[in-house]
């Protein structure tokens, strides 16, 4: 997979963070085990999101950060449009759990999404407003419902005034140390990152992929999760 020059415009400039980790599983409780084996946490369980047909569990991993894994919610009706992480595709969801790709990517948060979107709706997607219980943003999604650039490019999204609700999450002790993409175009990747502005953007390696690996300590011990 390779980066097409011309989807970073010169322009394309914001203030973007790392909001929070991306597991896409075929089914929800294989995803909260995989984080069990990888780092002896159970996640709690996240909602439900009425726009996209899916169901979550999150973990906190700090004061304005999460890890989350998603997957199709069996027991809702399914949306009129593509779902968001790729997930009207479950022969591809399957595929890339098989393979590893099982963290495919973050999202990262700003404050101006429609400035963000604006610069490269192709990549990012148009503004959507979704819900999860009393919980209400605004997310930037393709009309395919694919990761930006098969996940080397974060979604991006808009808390509002509320921020982030990893505040509110209970806190199990887990802290992301590290995050490291490997891509067969480390140069395109970085420059991609640098045009969102990301601070603080993750740790880019020659290789196959994309592929994403987060390096997490938990109250027993430090752990990697692809």
């Amino acid at each position: 997979m390779s980066i097409e020059p011309n989807v970073i415009a010169p322009s394309f400039r914001c203030d973007a963070y790392l909001d929070h980790l991306v597991v896409v599983a075929p089914d929800l409780a294989e995803g909260v085990a995989h984080i069990r084996d990888c780092l002896g946490l159970t996640m709690p369980e996240g909602g439900r999101h009425r726009e996209m047909g899916t169901r979550n569990h999150l973990l906190r991993l700090g004061e304005a950060m999460f890890l989350e894994v998603i997957a199709v919610d069996p027991e809702a009706p399914a949306p009129p449009h593509a779902r968001w992480f790729g997930l009207s595709d479950p022969a591809r969801v399957r595929a890339d759990w098989e393979s590893g790709r099982r963290l495919r990517g973050f999202v990262a948060r700003t404050d101006d999404l429609d400035g963000v979107l604006a610069a490269d709706p192709n990549l990012l997607g148009q503004a959507a407003t979704m819900t999860r219980g009393g919980l209400s943003w605004r997310f930037g999604v393709r009309p395919d419902g694919a990761w930006p650039a098969d996940g080397a490019a974060p979604y991006v999204l808009d808390w509002g005034p509320r921020g982030s609700p990893a505040r509110t999450m209970p806190d199990l002790g887990a802290r992301l140390d590290a995050l490291v993409l490997t891509h067969p175009d480390p140069d395109a990747a970085r420059q991609l990152h640098t045009a969102l502005g990301l601070a603080e953007p993750p740790e880019i390696v020659q290789g196959d992929g994309p592929r994403w690996t987060a390096r997490i300590t938990t109250p027993s011990g430090s752990s990697a999760l692809t």
